[in-house]
């Protein structure tokens, strides 16, 4: 266990004393509305929807279509899909109760693998939108002795939508720092051998504890518009590249563990296929039993409890399919924290070995 020590920098009389010494690790999630009335919900959507990595399209056009429509009738029917998923005991979105869950974990983990002479190592959390703000825990991190900090995006495959704004907020708010700390951002760890066995072992575990076999298995991802692949994002081809890999760790060949993408909003073109239209079809062709992993997603959340677990299944059901199962995420598992624990003893290689 490291010394929780932080080392005092010299002063002069009548100059602050700084504090460092310390290591922090910040793990990022998306975000989440802090609850599900209409208010919350709108505040939520507009800080997530007025985001230029999210929405890419003219401000000039998107402005009034965001706040005369999509900022009117989204909040309404989005709490509600929120409420039959928000953890009633917290008062809080599941995104939430397991991003903190695995910030505590990790801290646990690394506590018990860090040598006593060691700098202390603290863990912390925080959402693109929403709270805890990451501009705030940077500041608490700061403010606690780290002058180094490791970002960790907990997303597998990166987007500009979720890991490039995600530092940038982070950039930004280093913006105002004037003793910035020096940062690292941990990569995207699509093709990771241990994330691919995570993902492989904790299917296979899911797989057999279900009463059925599933005739297909669909591996789905969220989906970014397909313009935005066009220009130059990777996210695509790290999909596809996960979902090989996993493909071979499961040894079933892509056309019984399919790739598809799912959450598209809007009228533009997003990455195919889609996932609830492939559902659909499977249920129309005679499939009768369905399983759904989304393999892109690090917890669960409203995109894989209700849009997966509840929408898809309706639309399998509705469709002629009888048995559906929604794959959990890795979560705060064993497996899931294997995969986190793994990337950030990678990533603080140099600054210390733990």
């Amino acid at each position: 266990m490291a010394s929780d020590a932080v080392i005092p920098l010299a002063s002069s009389e009548g100059f602050p004393v700084f504090k460092g010494g310390r290591i922090g690790v910040l793990l990022l999630n998306l975000g989440t509305p802090e609850a599900t009335d209409y208010l919350s919900m709108r505040r939520y959507l507009k800080e997530f929807l007025s985001d230029r990595r999210v929405i890419e399209i003219s401000r000039l056009i998107w402005w009034p279509v965001l706040n005369l429509i999509v900022l009117t009738k989204r909040p309404g029917p989005k709490g509600r899909d929120y409420d039959t998923i928000w953890n009633k005991e917290l008062n809080e979105s599941p995104l939430k109760t397991t991003t903190r869950s695995q910030a505590e974990k990790l801290a646990r983990i690394i506590d018990e693998g860090t040598p006593e002479s060691a700098p202390l190592i603290t863990v912390d959390w925080a959402m693109r939108y929403g709270f805890p703000a990451i501009r705030d825990r940077l500041k608490v991190l700061q403010d606690a002795g780290c002058d180094r900090i490791l970002l960790v995006p907990l997303y597998p495959q990166y987007a500009a939508a979720t890991t490039a704004t995600a530092c940038d907020k982070a950039f930004e708010a280093l913006m105002a720092m004037r003793w910035q700390p020096t940062i690292r951002v941990s990569p995207p760890y699509y093709e990771d051998p241990v994330y691919i066995e995570a993902l492989a072992a904790s299917l296979r575990q899911s797989l057999a504890g279900l009463d059925f076999e599933p005739e297909k298995i669909l591996a789905s991802f969220h989906g970014v518009p397909k313009s935005y692949v066009l220009k130059g994002d990777p996210y695509r081809s790290h999909c596809e590249r996960t979902h090989t890999l996993l493909c071979e760790a499961m040894g079933m060949a892509p056309d019984k563990l399919m790739l598809t993408f799912q959450s598209r909003f809007g009228t533009e073109e997003w990455l195919r296929p889609y996932t609830d239209e492939t559902v659909i079809a499977l249920a129309k062709s005679g499939i009768k039993r369905l399983a759904i992993v989304t393999p892109g997603f690090s917890a669960d959340c409203l995109e894989t409890l209700e849009e997966i677990g509840e929408e898809n299944r309706g639309y399998f059901e509705e469709n002629g399919g009888e048995q559906f199962a929604a794959i959990p995420c890795l979560n705060d598992s064993p497996k899931g924290m294997d995969v986190i624990s793994h990337i950030v003893r990678r990533e603080l290689r140099g600054w210390i070995d733990i």
